[in-house]
């Protein structure tokens, strides 16, 4: 499906952004590594279902608004989409509730063992993000660095520092150490896979 913006310029997703693995029957399926082949999103919907089913927050990924012009009907009981266009630019991925608390955040993973390319975020995202703090809502970034399996929380004052960086000419991502300095790691678990709430008291 063809997914273009306003102006008709295609969409392409970000290269260092991995797409969602499929099943390839002819490997062996590893089970050392139960969420082996997920990404950032499918873990973070899971996360965010545990916490709905407990009554702990009501967080959920926003829907991205597309206006559909091209739509094929193969037979009376399908429908394909073939082109289809944003209808405006999105602002984060997730947002809800958390113990009377406005949350917004976005999430971003990358295969980059040493840095996280700042290419991943838009200057709409960002002035959003502000707005959200300005009302005293909890904005903030997850990060997964792919490779390493580690995740980390960066709050919203500290990413902008490094956007206003990159803004006046300084380097175009965040180092590995400059995120372990200014964020908070989450440890991976099981049920959740990511238990990012506790650490919200702290941003």
């Amino acid at each position: 499906m063809a997914i273009n913006y306003p102006n008709g310029k295609k969409f392409i997703p970000p290269k260092d952004q991995p797409a969602k693995q499929t099943a390839n029957p002819k490997k062996k399926k590893d089970l050392s590594f139960s969420n082996r082949g997920k990404t950032l999103e499918d873990e973070l919907n899971e996360t965010n279902d545990y916490y709905l089913q407990l009554g702990l927050a009501v967080i959920h990924k926003k829907p991205v608004p597309l206006q559909i012009v091209k739509v094929e009907y193969p037979s009376r009981s399908a429908a394909v989409i073939r082109e289809a266009y944003f209808q405006a630019p999105s602002t984060t991925d997730y947002n809800g509730v958390w113990n009377g608390r406005y949350v917004d955040f976005e999430a971003k993973e990358t295969q980059n063992k040493t840095s996280f390319p700042l290419k991943n975020i838009h200057d709409h995202q960002i002035h959003h993000m502000s707005k959200v703090v300005k009302q005293n809502g909890t904005a903030f970034m997850i990060i997964r660095f792919s490779s390493w399996q580690r995740y980390f929380i960066m709050p919203f004052n500290e990413l902008e520092v490094f956007w206003n960086r990159m803004m006046t000419g300084g380097r175009k991502s965040i180092t590995l150490q400059e995120i372990e300095e200014t964020s908070f790691e989450i440890t991976p678990g099981a049920f959740p896979r990511i238990d990012y709430l506790p650490l919200l008291n702290k941003l």
